[in-house]
């Protein structure tokens, strides 16, 4: 969500669904003070009582320019890019000609007969632009915000705030023996500047049910460009209905279900029924997987279906991180990636979650949440936003090992969070 959205948001955020929004185990605890990026349960320290100097944001290796009904991805060590929109998608495409210099990247690549001539900032919160030539069309230039993961806080200072609940989240993962865990989490506020933080983001546990937000996604992007609509109708089949979780295998099939019903059951009830079908309906694993790559998730895959034991013992596995999550996550809030509309419409579905025992149950009663649950055997997960007015957060805690367990953990670690926002000697700053 755009900063200028933010005040108004707050004011609306009791409303039921549909929300208008803005934008590793450590032993012991570190206070931990950077200026710009991420910060690590084993980050730099600074010298207490010195304010931290804010330092030019760093570059990174990728980067992705988010412009109107698309994106255009930039791998400056592979030196490919790749643009997808609602016109089209060319793939990765390499371009050996790339010149990267001063933290841009820039060069020009044809695609089937059109030239994508690109000069993209690697630093995220920057201004790329994207020159579309077509034969026998006058150019379009494309322009847009460049986005990292993470992205660089809007102001250090307020960032080094949230610092020390690095320290705080490296305590909860090392007491978690039994379960590898990860925690990261964005500042979407501003009060922290923007700040993301993390203790083991790059954790790769299997994805279980978080996976569905990327299907929404890839639908409601689709919903944007005017390709599809949410009262279209899909048969569903008695053969599409699995067991786990959901509503739609009571039902009765064969029928036509809308995707307004089955985006929603995705993630109201993390219906596998609703995914299965809406993986198919989508085209397959390709083009959700090709959304992911677009946004340089380099830790996230889609490769099998809900409850396909099958694929798994195979090896056909889906992954994610809690980096890539909140990646995901701050770009639906931020509107890079879906429209206001839809971004309003998915963080409502998630508002309506009702597997609750996990973040919901850490927090006190009220806490205005929207998330989305992960669980199998050996990996528990609970990703999504507090909506606390005026302290917005993305967060993401993710664990392997015995779900039991993992489900502990993802309490402990989400009232952690939760208990440093709301107090001001650590957290909050009195105002």
């Amino acid at each position: 969500m755009r900063k200028s959205d933010k005040k108004r948001s707050s004011s609306l955020l009791g409303a039921p669904v549909r929300v208008p929004l803005k934008w590793l185990a450590a032993t012991v605890a570190l206070a931990v003070v950077a200026t710009t990026g991420p910060a690590t349960a084993d980050g730099p320290g600074h010298e207490p009582g010195v304010e931290p100097t804010p330092e030019r944001a760093p570059t990174s290796e990728v980067s992705w320019l988010s412009f109107p009904g698309g994106v255009f991805a930039v791998d400056s060590l592979g030196h490919t890019v790749r643009y997808r929109a609602c016109d089209g998608d060319t793939g990765r495409v390499a371009d050996p000609g790339m010149r990267v210099a001063a933290g841009v990247a820039s060069g020009a690549v044809v695609v089937g007969g059109t030239a994508y001539r690109y000069r993209v900032p690697l630093v995220g919160r920057a201004e790329g632009t994207l020159e579309v030539i077509q034969r026998h069309r006058s150019p379009t230039t494309l322009t847009g915000v460049v986005v990292t993961s993470p992205q660089p806080p809007t102001d250090p200072i307020a960032g080094a705030r949230l610092f020390p609940l690095s320290g705080q989240l490296a305590r909860v993962v090392a007491d978690a023996s039994l379960n590898p865990a990860g925690a990261t989490v964005r500042d979407l506020s501003g009060r922290y500047g923007d700040q993301q933080i993390a203790v083991n983001g790059s954790l790769r546990p299997k994805a279980a049910s978080v996976i569905k937000l990327w299907i929404l996604v890839e639908l409601l992007r689709r919903v944007d460009c005017g390709q599809v609509a949410l009262y279209d109708g899909v048969l569903v089949t008695p053969e599409d209905v699995v067991g786990g979780t959901g509503q739609l295998q009571f039902e009765t099939f064969p029928q036509v279900v809308t995707l307004h019903r089955l985006a929603r059951y995705l993630i109201k009830y993390s219906d596998n029924v609703a995914a299965n079908v809406l993986i198919t309906y989508l085209g397959g694993f390709a083009p959700v997987n090709a959304l992911i790559d677009s946004m340089n998730q380099r830790s996230t895959i889609l490769a099998r279906r809900m409850l396909d034991s099958a694929a798994a013992q195979r090896g056909e596995e889906n992954y994610t991180s809690p980096d890539d999550v909140v990646s995901l996550l701050g770009a639906v809030w931020d509107g890079e990636i879906l429209t206001p509309a839809s971004r309003d419409l998915m963080i409502g579905f998630m508002r309506e979650q009702t597997l609750n025992t996990k973040i919901p149950a850490a927090l006190p009663p009220g806490v205005p949440v929207a998330h989305k649950t992960g669980d199998l055997p050996d990996a528990s997960h609970d990703v999504g936003y507090y909506l606390i007015p005026g302290t917005e957060t993305a967060v993401a805690f993710l664990t392997a090992g015995p779900m039991a367990t993992g489900d502990e953990a993802v309490r402990r670690m989400a009232r952690t969070v939760y208990d440093f926002l709301v107090t001001p000697s650590e957290g909050a700053v009195e105002e």
